[in-house]
């Protein structure tokens, strides 16, 4: 598959076929399926683990904490588990619908304690219906689930995971490592990895199992405050990769970024960006509506294939953590991932092919239940 060709075909005005059918929603992993049984007081806390970050709440399989274009949960997990966990040492696949695994077989020699959750994708499920603009979209899906482990390790205190997205394999594409409660996983650490700084303050259980997509419309322009902590976040935790802004609306629209300190925002650009922003994500137009909408944008046109990967899997694993971090600011928010002709830096003024749109997050004070009751 050419990564490049997709993505530009991804980024063109080009609509999407008729929907195909989405296959299996879980690989057809082999062997009998297990429940993960009940951790020991010394044991990483497996099922807990993944019951707050990959879990369906329901049998339909669309309700999971991980964010997904669609709910279509295209991203699929294998477990490399070494001691002090509460499953055996072994590789396992896992099945969400189910919340059980399934053991592949053994664990590679030099499995250190802890688990590594190896993260891979059956593109069939988002290409479905999304068709030709799919590509984006599992990258963006696989770097949420990345996150959704991430802040599920932290929440049940097993320290700072370490996350590989550095975009250089196409299987898996990325991967988190989490330590067994003995203490820091020994020996070298993954390649690429990068320890994100995550929300403030560790998130709590319900706080997890309460994430979810806000259904538009999303209404009402965030106070400062929360625009700062959103853009802060996210900031700390693309490690470089994208930059980020914030489109707002009235009584002053325009684009907003920090400033150098990292704590002030500074006006990038005057004007009202939002219906431009709703044609570019898919002809959106609820969007244009929204309180406001975090833009991650990067990635030029002529970028190679481990570039696209870094940067999308990067822009989902940023989104989800501004997620949690405006969900604490009490807004409604609603990850926006297909982007088209959506060249940031040409609408600004600079070099065409250079600044593109990767991910967004919609913003707003009030979720659309409040407004239907008012």
């Amino acid at each position: 598959m050419n990564l490049v060709a997709a993505l530009a075909r991804a980024r063109s005005p080009e609509r999407p076929g008729p929907d195909t059918p989405a296959g299996p929603a879980v690989r057809a992993w082999p062997g009998p399926s297990r429940p993960v049984p009940e951790a020991g007081r010394q044991d990483l806390d497996l099922r807990a683990l993944l019951r707050l970050s990959l879990a369906a709440s329901d049998d339909s399989g669309r309700l999971r904490p991980a964010s997904s274009a669609g709910a279509l949960h295209p991203v699929d997990t294998e477990l490399v588990v070494g001691a002090g966990c509460s499953l055996p040492p072994g590789r396992y696949g896992y099945d969400p619908l189910k919340h059980h695994v399934h053991r592949l077989g053994r664990q590679p020699d030099g499995t250190p304690p802890g688990v590594t959750a190896e993260l891979s994708v059956t593109a069939r499920r988002t290409v479905s219906h999304y068709g030709h603009r799919a590509w984006p979209l599992l990258l963006l899906d696989t770097g949420h689930a990345a996150a959704a482990l991430f802040l599920a390790a932290r929440a049940l205190g097993a320290g700072e995971p370490e996350v590989r997205l550095d975009g250089l394999a196409e299987s898996p594409l990325a991967a988190v490592r989490i330590a067994s409660p003995g203490g820091q996983v020994p020996g070298r650490p993954l390649d690429g990895t990068h320890r994100p700084q995550p929300p403030a303050g560790v998130p709590t259980a319900a706080e997890l199992l309460a994430r979810r997509s806000d259904p538009p419309p999303l209404p009402g322009t965030p106070p400062p405050d929360a625009l700062r902590a959103v853009l802060a976040t996210a900031a700390r935790a693309s490690a470089g990769e994208l930059r980020w802004c914030v489109a707002v609306g009235a009584p002053r629209p325009g684009l907003l970024e920090l400033a150098a300190d990292g704590t002030t925002l500074r006006r990038r650009a005057v004007g009202e960006a939002r219906p431009t922003l709703a044609a570019w994500a898919a002809g959106q137009a609820w969007i244009a509506e929204a309180g406001a909408v975090l833009l991650a944008h990067g990635c030029p046109a002529d970028a190679d294939a481990p570039h696209i990967r870094r940067t999308h899997l990067r822009a989902g694993f940023t989104v989800h953590l501004a997620h949690v971090t405006a969900r604490r600011h009490g807004l409604g928010a609603r990850p926006v991932g297909s982007w088209q002709q959506a060249d940031l830096g040409a609408a600004l003024g600079a070099a065409p092919g250079r600044d593109w749109i990767v991910h967004g997050l919609a913003l707003g004070t009030r979720h659309a239940d409040e407004e239907n009751t008012t």
